[in-house]
């Protein structure tokens, strides 16, 4: 089922791809740039540049984009009215969805008013695992220094060193709990890779090696830096089976924190019947799915996934409303608290936004753990399903954006997107402020919820009476 999918995906690429060099032709005249060219020119306002926008977007070209090897992201942006692909790799564009690589190589350090890309400098701040938990430790600590006991909120990370930097601290707590089962990540690698577990130390004695050199062997080849963190030994299985949460955050500036939460996510499970007596089966306990895929009884029509309305409401019929309301308030204070710890690291640029993926792992007391933000989550679609909900995903963000200009600002909701934080907390239509206690932080949320997208878009984008309507 699988294959079909994504041959009539790269079909349609091909077709938009090909209607997009034409389509070149006719734009350079007509289209905005980011490179300035006269001084009038760089003092051209946002303002103008939407109002601009709005007079051409019936039948003409409005917004030119450049983007990476991603196929979903492709599909979604070729199907976008008024948007055109820049085939040529040194064309001008007003908006860029690039890989990270490319983004550090070619940020530029000016841009015009309108222009957009997807990332920002210095998210590596939160998406590298050693540095994460080093900004959520220095957030912790300020916490508790100045708030007292609210820092028992940040109490959502498994104890982690940094090795070999941090190898003699780790054997220090290694050693009040012997027998305790321990994982070891790359820092720097993604979908799983390198990762293993270990209840020995001497399962790890390369790094102790690397932490004593000498001064003469300092500039020799040293180990790849890893994080170790103590194992989460009681996840919350289903079916015996271990899952972690993918959970999609949007941030559109630090500084102020704006950031939106979506509706849609989804469970990741593993092939395996979870057991703590065997630690060297990749497929028992890691999730991502590509290693799951690789197993020998993994479904790809299934994609190893549930929705996480689908979890949600097994966990409502199992535990009661009550509890499931808790564990996703929780899970909304993950999100705002590690925003937090590196608001004034991230470098802000109002040119700038990010779609981060959260790993998310609940344990048997349904407690959620922050495993790893990932800043280019996978857009790979595993199924048909997981197509529609990235697409959906997507093509969302595009709108939140809004290079086309169609919103007010003051929005608390665009498609599936909720508007979680906007220099403080945000609450929902229907609460009552006084009732509401300080530390619910994040009312404005709906993870797991109805993603009524199509009806609330139509509803946010209907027309003034005389004004055409706007597609997105």
């Amino acid at each position: 089922m699988q294959q079909p999918v994504m041959s009539s995906l790269s079909k349609k690429i091909k077709t938009i791809q090909d209607n997009n060099q034409q389509a070149q032709k006719t734009i350079k005249k007509d289209s905005v740039t980011y490179v300035p060219k006269t001084k009038s020119e760089r003092t051209t306002s946002r303002k103008n540049h939407v109002r601009k926008l709005k007079e051409e977007r019936e039948g003409r070209i409005c917004v030119r984009y450049k983007c990476g090897l991603i196929k979903t992201m492709q599909f979604v942006m070729g199907q976008r009215p008024g948007w055109v692909e820049v085939a040529d790799e040194d064309g001008e564009w007003d908006f860029s969805w690039c890989d990270l690589s490319w983004f550090r190589d070619n940020y530029f350090s000016y841009m015009e008013e309108h222009v957009r890309i997807n990332h920002f400098r210095k998210c590596y701040e939160l998406t590298r695992k050693n540095l994460m938990v080093k900004n959520l430790k220095r957030y912790k600590k300020n916490l508790e220094r100045d708030v007292g006991q609210e820092e028992l909120r940040c109490d959502f990370f498994p104890c982690t060193f940094e090795l070999p930097s941090e190898y003699h601290i780790f054997v220090e707590e290694f050693k009040k709990c012997p027998g305790n089962t321990w994982i070891m990540k790359p820092v720097a690698k993604s979908q799983g890779r390198g990762i293993f577990l270990f209840r020995k130390l001497k399962d790890i004695i390369d790094w102790k090696r690397d932490s004593t050199r000498t001064e003469e062997l300092r500039d020799g080849p040293q180990v790849e830096s890893y994080v170790v963190q103590r194992y989460i030994e009681n996840p919350y299985l289903i079916n015996s089976r271990k899952f972690d949460l993918r959970v999609y955050v949007l941030v559109t500036s630090f500084n102020p924190l704006k950031a939106w939460l979506y509706r849609d996510g989804f469970a990741r499970f593993s092939t395996t019947r979870f057991t703590l007596s065997i630690i060297d089966d990749k497929y028992m306990h890691l999730t991502n799915v590509a290693i799951q895929k690789t197993a020998p009884d993994y479904d790809p029509d299934k994609g190893g996934k549930w929705l996480i309305q689908q979890l949600r409401r097994y966990l409502t019929a199992k535990h009661g409303r009550g509890t499931v309301e808790t564990l996703f308030a929780e899970m909304d204070n993950i999100f705002i608290r590690s925003l937090q710890s590196v608001q004034n690291v991230i470098i802000n640029d109002k040119h700038c936004f990010e779609l981060y993926g959260y790993d998310i792992l609940l344990d048997q007391n349904l407690k959620p753990w922050l495993l790893e933000v990932n800043a280019s989550p996978s857009y790979a679609a595993s199924s048909r399903e997981d197509f529609e909900l990235k697409c959906r995903l997507l093509g969302d963000t595009l709108n939140v954006v809004d290079m086309e200009g169609v919103l007010t600002g003051k929005e608390k909701r665009v498609g599936g997107y909720d508007l979680m934080w906007n220099d403080g907390p945000v609450y929902r239509e229907d609460v009552n402020l006084e009732a509401v206690e300080s530390s619910c932080l994040t009312a404005n949320t709906h993870l797991g919820c109805v993603n009524d997208r199509d009806k609330q878009l139509r509803q946010l984008l209907k027309p003034f009476p005389g004004q055409k309507k706007t597609q997105l």
